[in-house]
């Protein structure tokens, strides 16, 4: 009885190691075969990835550049806007200027009602300060004149120019005794209307 036990046991244990070992090879060799192919595609996805990025960073493009090189169109020409009276009015707007009106305002009463090459040398010859503000604008008004509605500034003359009063600064000055004085630092709005010499 005992060497029957022994023999069942040696076979049982003979057995399970056998048909053990094939299985493991087959599993070692599909675990190897899995895991190259798993890593050959980790590796190409790595790969692929890796030569997209720098192909991405390579397209692109600062904020802006596409349209500016897919449009090849020409800007169309605004209707230039008109008056009450029906006249061609362009205007332009300066703000805020660090000049007090009422010396602007000797300034812009030479130029009213003159032709842009006639103000212009005005301009050029007045010795006050405001007379290089008021150039400037004069140059702004004829700018958008010409880019936004397609106008000839030898044809253009000044219609209305005026000076509004802006915001005043309000700042200090030492005195004797002790005191403060305020001293007003005025601005101005100035705007300039242009029309063209016919409707004028």
């Amino acid at each position: 009885m005992s060497d029957e036990k022994d023999e069942k046991l040696e076979n049982e244990a003979e057995t399970p190691e056998n048909e053990a070992l094939p299985p493991e090879d087959d599993d070692t060799s599909d675990d190897t075969s899995d895991d190259t192919s798993e890593d050959t595609s980790e590796d190409t996805s790595e790969d692929t990835s890796a030569k997209a990025k720098p192909a991405a960073k390579g397209r692109r493009r600062r904020r802006g550049s596409a349209e500016t090189t897919t449009s090849t169109k020409k800007r169309e020409a605004v209707v230039a806007p008109r008056d009450s009276e029906g006249r061609v009015a362009v205007r332009a707007h300066a703000r805020y200027v660090r000049c007090a009106p009422r010396k602007a305002r000797l300034v812009v009463d030479h130029i009213r009602g003159k032709s842009v090459d006639d103000a212009r040398a005005i301009l050029g010859a007045t010795p006050r300060a405001a007379s290089r503000d008021v150039l400037k604008l004069l140059d702004s008004a004829v700018a958008n004149a010409e880019n936004n509605h397609e106008l000839v500034a030898d044809e253009l003359k000044i219609a209305k120019v005026f000076v509004d009063e802006g915001p005043t600064l309000k700042r200090f000055q030492p005195r004797a005794q002790g005191r403060a004085t305020r001293i007003r630092k005025r601005t101005s709005h100035m705007t300039i209307l242009l029309t063209t010499k016919e409707d004028a």
